[in-house]
């Protein structure tokens, strides 16, 4: 009788029209210097050639099991997919980012070194739709860095994670609850019962492009990730999870979390605020414009002026590089009544265009 050897490691990756960049990050994890893999991909209702490009690896490489379930949510699609992991660890491979070619290899001797961590993430580059390099995040790297970093936000690459599979399972994994901020409710109840570290090196590729979360999209993870701090807060404090009773998460629910409108408004146009930076610093400028010209219509009552001065100063950049010079001047103008410091960002911004220096600009930051 032919005995069944597990794989140590299940790559995870779900599927729903990303055709695009479908087959460069498949090729990223087959391309890997670690072998003792499968590799789970799941799709849930692509309309497009997603999953013609997956069976099309498949039939070259028996690593790939291709799962195919009806159109569900993204978080749904998550919990089944790791559901149907059967190696020790779980890697998430999204379907729009890469894995460099070491990446498996690191990891997995960092967790086999390290028996105690329950989680592994790294360093990663942002690069744009067309693979262009933008910048390198870097995480914290030690457990105490990690824990200080989830009170706001997650410090993980989430492309880059690796987790005991036993120790996902042992916390309850993904809650559907908690759509669109699943991963970093996941991450801060793992932090709260084991070590937590990320790699210094860059071990992956996460890629910035205008078809990632909408408008819509970005305030569901906001108020979802209010309550993941909120459930969070309360676990430390010794009080029962507030958020196990609920099925779904909403707007409504927040003020009985503890968190007050004000506190809804300011982390929501930060989000906001920090996808138009995005979305600008890959080049996609008119998605950039679009969004942040939609943002700007709504009411901030609650939030800082000078937040949205500094987003109105980014649509002035904007109608610049779309050579719209009087909708830019006038946008830029209302940004330095709101906040007149922005008076010396705005000629260097101005300066940079007449005068163009590429020292200066290899330098440049956005505002």
């Amino acid at each position: 009788m032919q005995t069944f050897n597990p794989p140590l490691v299940s790559v995870v990756m779900i599927t729903s029209n990303v055709e695009r960049f479908l087959g460069e990050a498949i090729e990223s994890v087959l391309g890997q210097t670690f072998r003792d893999f499968e590799f789970i991909i799941l799709d849930y209702g692509s309309t497009d050639k997603s999953k013609d490009i997956v069976s099309s690896y498949a039939a070259k490489d028996s690593r790939i099991k291709l799962h195919t379930v009806p159109p569900c949510t993204y978080i749904e699609a998550k919990i089944i997919a790791c559901s149907l992991a059967q190696g020790s660890y779980i890697a998430i491979q999204d379907a729009d980012d890469n894995s460099l070619p070491n990446r498996l290899l690191w990891e997995v001797e960092f967790m086999e070194k390290n028996p105690d961590v329950a989680v592994l993430g790294s360093a990663a580059d942002w690069i744009n739709s067309t693979g262009k390099y933008l910048l390198t995040s870097r995480p914290p790297t030690s457990h105490e860095g990690i824990r200080k970093a989830l009170l706001t936000s997650s410090p993980f690459v989430h492309t880059s994670v690796l987790m005991r599979r036993n120790i996902f399972t042992e916390v309850g994994g993904y809650r559907r609850a908690l759509l669109y901020a699943e991963d970093f409710d996941l991450f801060a109840r793992m932090s709260e019962r084991f070590p937590c570290a990320n790699l210094s090196q860059v071990a992956a590729q996460y890629r910035i492009h205008g078809r990632q979360l909408s408008l819509v999209t970005r305030r569901q993870q906001v108020v979802a990730k209010l309550a993941a701090c909120a459930a969070a807060t309360a676990r430390q404090n010794g009080h029962a999870d507030p958020l196990d009773s609920f099925k779904e998460i909403s707007e409504s629910l927040l003020p009985e979390l503890g968190v007050t409108p004000a506190q809804f408004q300011a982390l929501l146009f930060w989000s906001y605020q920090d996808w138009v930076y995005n979305m600008f610093l890959a080049g996609e400028y008119s998605v950039a414009l679009k969004t942040a010209l939609e943002v700007l219509a709504s009411d901030w009552e609650g939030v800082d002026r000078k937040q949205i001065a500094d987003l109105r100063l980014m649509v002035g950049r904007l109608f610049w590089n779309q050579k719209s010079f009087v909708r830019g001047f006038i946008s830029t103008c209302h940004a330095i009544m709101m906040k007149p410091v922005l008076v010396k960002t705005a000629f260097e911004s101005l300066r940079r265009k007449l005068l163009p220096n590429p020292s200066a600009e290899s330098e440049a930051s956005v505002s």
